[in-house]
C-alpha cells in the first residue's frame, strides 16, 4: 500500500470537497412506514436546551432554532479517511493493472464474514467500529456464503426498495431482472494459471461471456457492530476464445439482479458441482458491483488532473463514496448470523 501515489494534499482535498450531505437512516424502509411521533409531550418542555457546542441556553429567551454550524473552523469538511483509503486502493489497482491484458476492470464488494483461519471463528479485534484491515497482515479467510434465512431477508428488503419510491431521488428507481445462468470452468491449455469461465443463459444456451478472471487485489473491512463484514475486490476479466475439452466443474446461478444508478446488487443462489458424481453444494451470496467499467476508468483518469474541471477531478471519489455507502447499507441491514 505504500506504493500508492497520493494525488493531492489533505488540505487541498478538503477544500475541493462538496458540502456535507444530509444524514439518513441506514435501515431499509418498510413499504408502509408508520407516521412519526411528536418529539415532546404536552406540558413537558425543558427550560435548558443544548446549542450543539456543549453550552446551554434558556429556551424561553431564545425560541429560534440554532443557525447552521460551520463545517469546521476552516469552513470545510475534513477528509473522510475511510472512503479516501478505499478510493486510493481502487485507483492504484486500476492504474497499475497489467497493460498487456485487454481486460474489463471489475470492482465489487461482497458481504460475508471474516474468519480466523486457525480457529474458524469470526475475527475478533480490539476496535469499536468498522475498520479497513492492512492486506495480508492477518491470517484470515473471507466467507461469503450466507444462510438461506439471510438470503430471504435480503430478498425481501430489496424487493421492498424496488416497489418504494425514493423521497430523495424520485426519478431514481431500482430496476430488477431474474437471471438463470450456468458457469462452466475449464483448465487453461498451459495447465497453469486462472481457469477459463464460460457463462451461458440456462434457458436459451446462449454464451454470454468467455473470460479468464484475474484477481488483482482484495481489501477487507471488519465491522464489529454488525452481523457481517465485507470485502472489496478489484479484478480483471480477460476475454478468451472458446476452450477445448470438458469442464472441471460448474455452477448454476439463480440470480436476482437489482440495478440502481451506477451500481448493480446481485443476490444469488449458487448450486456448485465439482464432478458428475459429486454432491451439489448450495451457496447464497450477496455482492455489489460498479455497473459501468468504462465510466470507472474515465473518472479514474481525471482524478488529480490539474487540467480537468473540479467536477471531473472529483467524479471518481464521488463514485467510490456512493459505492461505499451502498455497501454499508447492505452490511448494516444484515439480519442474524452467517452460517
Amino acid at each position: 500500500m505504500d506504493g500508492r501515489k497520493r494525488h493531492s494534499s489533505d488540505s487541498e482535498h478538503d477544500a475541493d470537497r462538496p458540502s456535507k450531505r444530509p444524514c439518513h437512516s441506514d435501515s431499509v424502509p418498510a413499504t408502509n412506514p408508520s407516521s412519526a411521533t411528536h418529539a415532546h409531550s404536552h406540558g413537558m418542555h425543558s427550560t435548558a436546551v443544548s446549542n450543539g457546542n456543549g453550552h446551554a441556553h434558556d429556551s424561553g429567551q431564545h425560541s429560534g432554532a440554532l443557525p447552521p454550524l460551520s463545517l469546521s473552523i476552516l469552513g470545510v469538511e475534513p477528509m473522510d479517511e475511510f472512503i479516501r483509503e478505499i478510493a486510493d486502493f481502487i485507483h492504484f489497482q486500476i492504474s497499475s493493472r497489467p497493460q498487456d491484458l485487454n481486460g474489463i476492470v471489475e470492482v465489487e464488494a461482497k458481504i460475508g464474514v471474516l474468519r480466523d483461519r486457525e480457529t474458524g471463528q469470526r475475527l475478533q479485534m480490539p476496535v469499536l467500529v468498522e475498520t479497513i484491515l492492512t492486506p495480508n497482515a492477518i491470517d484470515l479467510r473471507f466467507e461469503s456464503n450466507m444462510s438461506p434465512k439471510q438470503h430471504q431477508h435480503y430478498n425481501k428488503l430489496l424487493n421492498n426498495l424496488k416497489t418504494a419510491t425514493s423521497s430523495a431521488h424520485p426519478a431514481s428507481t431500482l430496476a430488477y431482472q431474474h437471471l438463470h445462468l450456468i458457469d462452466n470452468f475449464y483448465a487453461p491449455e498451459s495447465g497453469r494459471g486462472d481457469k477459463i469461465r464460460v457463462t451461458r443463459n440456462e434457458k436459451t444456451g446462449e454464451v454470454l461471456a468467455t473470460v479468464r478472471k484475474i484477481r488483482l487485489a482484495d481489501l477487507n473491512i471488519y465491522s464489529p457492530k454488525r452481523a457481517a463484514d465485507w470485502r472489496i475486490s478489484v479484478n480483471l476479466e480477460v476475454p478468451m476464445p472458446p476452450p477445448l475439452g470438458s469442464p472441471t466443474h460448474s455452477r448454476k446461478k439463480d440470480r436476482m439482479s437489482y440495478s440502481h444508478e451506477e451500481f448493480v446488487i446481485d443476490l444469488t443462489q449458487v448450486t456448485a458441482t465439482s464432478g458428475p458424481n459429486s454432491k451439489p453444494e448450495i451457496l447464497h451470496e450477496l455482492e455489489l458491483e460498479l455497473a459501468r467499467p468504462e465510466y470507472l476508468l474515465a473518472t479514474a483518469a481525471k482524478r488529480g488532473d490539474p487540467n480537468a474541471s473540479e467536477l471531473e477531478r472529483g467524479a471518481f471519489d464521488e463514485l467510490i463514496r456512493a459505492f461505499v455507502n451502498n455497501a454499508r447499507i447492505l452490511v448494516r441491514n444484515a439480519d442474524g448470523g452467517w452460517q
